[in-house]
């Protein structure tokens, strides 16, 4: 919320630099997100009255204006300004003045005319145009007659328009609701200086005819707490005072009618939500709250057409649908300059539904705010009130008496205990009992001691207080952290170490970091069609889990799998010419089981490569990533998690989403941990990306596997007996069911298998394909013998001919 330090200082005295207070706000409240002065560096602008308007002699658009900015002569200036006329007050920046963005004004000519400087309007001087009351085209801001009034010309502009206050921008947290008010940031303001606040006074006149006479309401206590009305006859509807006007819009909000206006301010000044009517263009002259069948169809004051959800909180009128509650009205009742009666309506809705409605339309407001975060029960109606009393002066219009009231919400005051011992050992300070007292009093908290307790009646202002240590954080942050004394925790004390599965998490990113892949963090929710993809068991029952109540269209479920993150964050770094991508993320997968309560979630880890793996220089050429350059980084990451069994990779065409001829499943045994391979070819130009190459684990299973502790090996003092082998199979037949076959048939001294060559082609038959192996022999115990190895070799020739036909060459 943006607050007014000159608005801030109707209620209380602030002595104290504006920096200073930001920073005491951000100790003892809430977070200073931001603070400015709306003038900037502008400068020389001032106020002016027009004396005469002359049609330029050279131009068809331009004018000659003479101008009294306060000086001896008057300053003429020329301008295109299609509404300037004789008598105007204006604004005129000076020859010199700098005006918004930084621009600087300077004495010219234009058409052969000498100008001493510029007109004005508001966006000229800095003021964004979603505040501005008035539009850029429409020509330089004129000052209403009874404001011109009190204006004299060469008087700072910024000044009268208020561009010399600071706005500090507060972020309000869930638990702060009250200081989404002037009159709530006001009470914190002055509890925090230990200050005196002065709350506004208004006077409400009301007429001798009663409001229900004219109208009625009515409302669902479950829909809306409190819910009343009030009429205010004869209505004159106009600009608001330059005051008015200066205040909304140094707080972010449009000045657009003394009506609407005074609806505003009152937000602003209660935190109440309000809405003013046309009674005259009401359907009926009642009001009454209901749920949304889905069929109704609202052009609200913003000019969309919007069709109701059901479930939708409306306010009707007869049968025709008024408002989206407590959100926003239709554009065909909202207040205009021929309105002569408002009906200005108060109340609090279920907040749920407000959040809900304000979600599902996109349609958040300065009202929708309040009711979703609660307001202050106790001072709708006197907002309500206050909103008719103001409208009435500014307007010249006549209150009826009495509100119309459907019902109004009953609070009993929450009483809380404080114990004075308690307290003291919280926070450790031996804070006494006449410093907690006049705590309360800062607060403004009613209460009673008691020995050394403090019972304490709660304010309607502060709902977010309803337990003990509520009230210990109050008297923490009033009576100031820093002084508070710094001490150790008492106890015994133990050493912190990692348990087995964080310690398995940091070596895999470790041995992925040092591999030359970088971590990412992606959005654990996604697309449904996203959600399906890249499963590892592809015959999981589980289901991703679908969000009750999701931000936006592209975060509905959960993920399934961590390549859908990794694949958007490889298409947002290549749609930024980044082509050479290397990423690893370590995170968790969801999922529910039909009928089960609690998700599950597991930890996954995946990566993704595309483009150069080895970049071009002097000394070699560039290496596009493949298949094998993933495959040996996963093969090294799985060798140092030391499994019993054997690590297996099994070509397969059964993952859509992958390429069926690059794509292996990753067995441990009989376990299956993973996949690894090409994203398929249809899948990456969905993402618009070219070639990409990825893995994904399941940790969780990983983590459950046995493993092999680690030990030292010492290097064989006897020497290995290399063998190679090559022989002639079918296509068909996989490097990995050959490799499986060879060490079963080598026996306990075959010690590595490495496969050195592959070919087809000339001098091999149709559908055979030469491979060529080196096959390493080592007995750590003695000198390997010849013999051995040749028996090794038979068995291995044997096995190799019966299983496979194959020819050795």
């Amino acid at each position: 919320m943006k607050v007014s330090v000159n608005w801030l200082r109707d209620y209380v005295d602030l002595q104290l630099p504006v920096n200073e207070l930001a920073e005491q706000i951000s100790r003892t409240s809430v977070e200073i997100e931001g603070q400015y002065q709306p003038q900037g560096k502008m400068k020389k602008i001032v106020i002016a009255k027009v004396l005469s308007v002359v049609p330029h002699p050279d131009s068809d658009h331009l004018v000659i204006t003479q101008i009294d900015a306060g000086q001896a002569e008057p300053i003429q200036i020329v301008t295109g300004a299609p509404n300037v006329a004789t008598g105007q007050t204006v604004i005129l920046a000076k020859h010199g003045a700098v005006i918004g963005n930084g621009v600087k004004i300077k004495k010219g000519k234009l058409r052969g005319e000498v100008s001493n400087g510029m007109l004005c309007a508001l966006q000229e001087i800095g003021m964004d145009d979603a505040i501005v009351p008035q539009p850029l085209e429409d020509g330089i801001w004129v000052f209403d007659e009874e404001d011109a009034k009190a204006l004299t010309p060469g008087e700072d502009a910024l000044h009268v328009l208020g561009l010399d206050d600071y706005i500090l921008e507060t972020g309000i947290t869930p638990n702060r609701a009250d200081m989404l008010s002037m009159n709530g940031t006001a009470y914190e303001v002055a509890a925090m200086l230990d200050q005196p606040v002065k709350m506004p006074t208004f006077t409400l006149n009301e007429a001798q005819a009663l409001t229900q006479d004219t109208l009625t309401v009515k409302a669902d206590a479950r829909m809306a707490a409190t819910y009343a009305a009030r009429v205010i006859q004869k209505v004159r509807v106009k600009n608001s005072p330059l005051w008015l006007q200066r205040r909304l819009w140094n707080m972010g909000i449009k000045p657009v009618n003394n009506v609407i206006d005074a609806v505003n301010y009152t937000l602003l000044t209660y935190g109440e939500a309000l809405h003013a009517y046309d009674l005259q263009s009401l359907p009926a002259a009642e009001l009454h709250v209901q749920m949304a069948s889905g069929d109704e169809t609202l052009v609200t004051e913003d000019g969309v057409s919007r069709t109701a959800h059901p479930g939708d909180l409306l306010v009707m009128s007869g049968q025709e649908p008024v408002m989206f509650a407590g959100i926003m009205g239709t554009a065909k009742t909202q207040v205009t300059k021929a309105t002569q009666d408002v009906v200005l309506e108060a109340g609090i809705f279920e907040a749920k539904t407000v959040r809900r409605t304000a979600r599902d339309q996109n349609l958040h407001t300065e009202s929708s705010q309040r009711l979703e975060r609660g307001v202050d029960v106790d001072q709708t109606l006197v907002a309500l009130d206050y909103a008719a009393a103001l409208i009435a002066e500014l307007g010249q219009g006549q209150v009826l008496q009495d509100a119309v009231v459907a019902q109004v919400q009953k609070l009993d005051l929450p009483v809380v205990t404080l114990h004075l011992s308690r307290l003291q050992a919280v926070l450790g300070s031996e804070i006494t009992t006449q410093e907690v007292a006049h705590i309360f009093e800062q607060l403004q908290f009613d209460f009673e001691q008691q020995g050394d307790a403090f019972v304490v009646t709660i304010p309607s202002r502060r709902w977010d207080i309803s337990i003990e240590a509520d009230l210990v954080e109050e008297i923490a942050r009033i009576y100031g952290y820093d002084r508070l004394p710094a001490t150790l925790p008492v106890g015994a004390t133990t050493p912190g170490k990692l348990n087995a599965k964080q310690q398995l998490i940091r070596a895999s990113r470790h041995v992925l970091e040092g591999l030359g892949l970088n971590q990412a963090m992606s959005y654990v929710l996604t697309t449904p069609e996203k959600a399906q993809n890249f499963k590892i068991q592809l015959d999981q029952a589980g289901e991703p889990i679908q969000l009750a109540y999701p931000m936006s269209q592209d975060r509905q479920q959960t993920r399934s799998s961590l390549l859908t993150g990794l694949l958007d964050d490889v298409a947002y770094n290549v749609a930024r010419k980044q082509n050479d991508v290397a990423l690893y993320e370590q995170g968790r997968v969801f999922s529910v089981q039909p009928g089960a309560v609690q998700p599950i979630e597991k930890e996954h880890l995946a990566g993704v490569m595309t483009g150069a793996w080895q970049t071009r220089n002097w000394s070699q050429t560039a290496q596009d990533v493949d298949f094998y350059t993933v495959k040996g980084l996963v093969e090294q990451l799985l060798t140092n998690y030391n499994f019993v069994d054997a690590v297996r990779f099994m070509a397969t065409n059964q993952r859509l989403e992958m390429h069926p001829g690059q794509t292996a499943d990753i067995y441990v045994g009989e376990t299956l941990i993973g996949m690894v391979g090409q994203i398929h070819p249809i899948t990456a130009k969905a993402y618009k990306v070219g070639k990409v190459f990825g893995f994904e684990l399941d940790l969780q299973a990983i983590m459950d596997l046995p493993k092999v502790m680690d030990q030292y090996e010492a290097i064989s003092r006897y020497p290995a007996i290399s063998r190679d082998l090559a022989i002639l199979v079918d296509t068909a037949v996989t490097a990995e069911t050959l490799r499986q076959a060879l060490v079963k048939a080598g026996g306990k001294y075959l010690k590595q298998i490495d496969i050195f060559d592959v070919y087809t082609g000339e001098h091999v038959p149709g559908g055979k394909k030469s491979l060529a192996y080196t096959l390493t022999f080592v007995n750590r115990e003695q000198t390997l013998t010849d013999e051995i190895v040749n028996t090794a070799m038979d068995r291995i020739e044997t096995v190799l001919r019966d299983e496979f036909a194959a020819e050795i060459r």
